[in-house]
């Protein structure tokens, strides 16, 4: 069978790595479609506080659209318990006369006349003066919504004045209007009796109406600008702690370390996780836009679909990369729920101050706006802020697509439009991507080895030449250790069988019937530090896992190794795999060093390894996973 190589070999492990993730999302289907659908569960809850909001509105008519107001005719005076938060006893009104007989009996009227419901004498209050009915109410706040104070200035004059609380109330979300409420129906009850007295006629029709001014809607509060933020991050956050789950439980399951031992590509491992999960991102955008139009929400039916569309695709693409780079961070697949709890939680917060304008104004220097927008969810309020705002009435239009890269009218201190979003989300998105791979490759991994802070500087590297792995933390300070001197062999066939070994590697002769040559292989773990108790500092010795190893394997022929544990078995193996970077000496495969990036390259296509522990997807069947393992060389 020919081995593939290059950009074949890259794209058919993409394809089999694309097929395992379906698989996977298959086998997991429960945890796909929360995923996918979690948004008709969000935004139906959005749906409940909007209706909420609304109803607390519905009692007054600022926040409608009033072209023709319903007119207020002959509205009788209500009773004093009607008026919120009024304390008993109380009276339906207070009157002053400056002394007059005529007054009184025309106070007398407004109490006999009132439509529907006469009022009793001991409910109205009298003073001779206005001073005395200010003094009264100071001395006996809440007991009276308002007053009538009357001037007698000759037999065809009447003067009048009317006193209420104007300040306006609510209770249980109901909004009490002190103007139609209380004072134009005793500005109707003086106007009617004061001419009816003025005339001499008590039986004389009077008949007015009060509208007040036709008016559009007052901007109101955006269930999707204030509320939506939290929802929809809630939403991303789905996706996120799945991916950060299945990226880190393949790296503590040592499946992705099987898979590098079979030859595979890193660029073919990053774009197939890539290729999927953008695909369901896809779909989960597109979902949470029809939900919402499914919902009727003017946020969603007023401003353009592609607009919508491309802010929740690139906001969960961009919190895909973003768990992409936080995985590497994580060494527990099981820490991936706690990790996602606190991402969620800090962009709750930051969304929260967002929505007051910080720092998303030309109050605050750029380099905070900078800074600000490198985190995803702070640039996805911002455009849910300008979006529902956009939609606050239902006059307004929304956002057409040409309008993206305009600053909208309501914006009087613009400093980032939706245009500039987009672009920061999609710059982002590629900064979080290669830092992952950054990340991925100088952070030891499960076998505590990892490449060097400035491997990508490195000609080698590129041209595969070289590429040195290094053992230990980031910041470790073990220097370097020692390496063990050989062992001299105590066994006759295994001194002849080294010496041999070291005279070919002596002449650079080349045994045809030789598959594996291992030439001094050495391999020492070193010491660790250790700090105790008074900030004793100790240090451990190295451990010198295999001492000088001199062998030849023959091609087809059966070799073993046998020996107690601790004996560097599977550590020269590891060694030989590439798992381990070896300390000293050197091995050739078919001719190939496991020094060289190349070398181990060439050999990972050759070989085939059954790992000590089980390196398996459980979800996947054995065939699948057989073909999986395969397709990688």
């Amino acid at each position: 069978m020919e081995l593939l190589s290059g950009g074949a070999l890259a794209w058919q492990q993409y394809r089999a790595l694309l097929r395992k993730n379906a698989t996977l999302t298959w086998r997991n289907r429960r945890s796909a479609a929360l995923q996918l659908f979690s948004s008709l569960v969000f935004i139906f809850l959005i749906f409940c506080i909007d209706r909420a909001v609304r109803s607390r509105f519905s009692s007054t008519t600022a926040y409608r659209n009033v072209p023709d107001p319903e007119a207020l005719v002959a509205p009788p005076i209500p009773p004093c318990e009607d008026k919120f938060f009024i304390k008993s006893p109380c009276y339906d009104f207070l009157w002053s006369d400056g002394g007059s007989a005529r007054i009184r009996g025309l106070v007398d009227a407004i109490r006999r006349n009132n439509p529907g419901r006469p009022i009793a004498p001991e409910k109205v209050l009298g003073f001779r003066t206005p001073d005395d009915v200010d003094a009264w109410l100071f001395q006996n706040p809440m007991r009276c919504p308002g007053a009538l104070h009357f001037q007698d200035i000759n037999a065809t004059q009447i003067k009048y004045g009317i006193q209420t609380n104007s300040t306006p109330v609510a209770r249980r979300g109901t909004y009490e209007d002190p103007t139609f409420k209380f004072q134009i129906p005793l500005q109707v009850a003086a106007e009617r009796e004061m001419a009816r007295l003025l005339i001499g006629d008590p039986n004389f029709s009077w008949t007015v109406g009060f509208k007040e001014f036709a008016h559009p809607a007052t901007e109101t509060f955006s269930t999707i600008a204030q509320a939506g933020p939290t929802f929809f991050l809630a939403i991303a956050m789905f996706g996120f702690v799945f991916q950060i789950s299945a990226l880190v439980a393949e790296k503590e399951l040592k499946l992705r370390q099987a898979m590098s031992t079979m030859g595979l590509y890193e660029s073919a491992y990053w774009l197939s996780w890539f290729t999927w999960e953008a695909f369901l991102t896809t779909l989960s955008a597109l979902f949470t836009v029809l939900f919402g139009m499914m919902f009727q929400f003017d946020f969603f039916l007023h401003n353009n679909f592609g607009i919508l569309f491309l802010l929740f695709f690139l906001f969960q693409l961009n919190m895909l990369s973003f768990a992409f780079m936080i995985s590497t961070f994580v060494a527990k697949a099981a820490s991936a729920t706690t990790v996602g709890f606190a991402i969620f939680i800090i962009g709750f917060l930051t969304q929260l101050v967002t929505t007051f304008g910080f720092p998303y104004s030309s109050d605050y220097k750029k380099l905070y706006r900078t800074l600000w927008s490198l985190f995803p969810p702070d640039l996805f309020a911002k455009a849910l802020n300008i979006l529902g705002k956009a939609t606050a009435t239902p006059e307004d239009k929304g956002f057409s697509w040409n309008q993206r890269g305009e600053c909208p009218s309501f914006e009087t201190d613009c400093v980032i439009t939706i245009d500039d979003i987009y672009k920061w989300l999609i710059s982002t998105f590629f900064l979080w991507f290669v830092l992952a791979i950054y990340f991925d490759n100088i952070l030891p991994n499960v076998n505590g080895v990892r490449k060097s802070v400035f491997y990508f500087l490195m000609p080698s590297y590129w041209t595969g030449k070289g590429g040195k792995m290094e053992e230990g933390g980031l910041f470790s300070f073990f220097g370097s250790s020692r390496p063990a001197d050989d062992a001299t062999p105590t066994d006759e066939d295994v001194l002849a069988e080294q010496n041999l070994v070291k005279e070919q590697a002596a002449n650079n002769a080349v045994d045809p019937n030789v598959a594996v040559q291992i030439h001094g292989l050495r391999k020492t773990y070193p010491g660790t530090f250790s700090i105790g108790c008074c900030c004793k500092c100790s240090k451990s010795k190295p451990f010198h896992s295999v001492k000088g190893l001199w062998v030849n394997l023959e091609k087809d022929q059966l070799f073993c190794l046998l020996g107690p544990n601790g004996a560097g078995k599977t550590t020269t193996i590891s060694c030989l795999t590439g798992i381990t970077p070896i300390t000293g000496g050197d091995a050739f495969i078919y001719g190939h060093s496991v020094r060289s990036t190349v070398g181990m390259s060439n050999i990972r296509r050759m070989i085939g390894v059954c790992p000590q522990l089980k390196s398996t997807w459980n979800c996947l069947p054995a065939s699948r996973d057989c073909i999986q393992q395969q397709s990688h060389q």
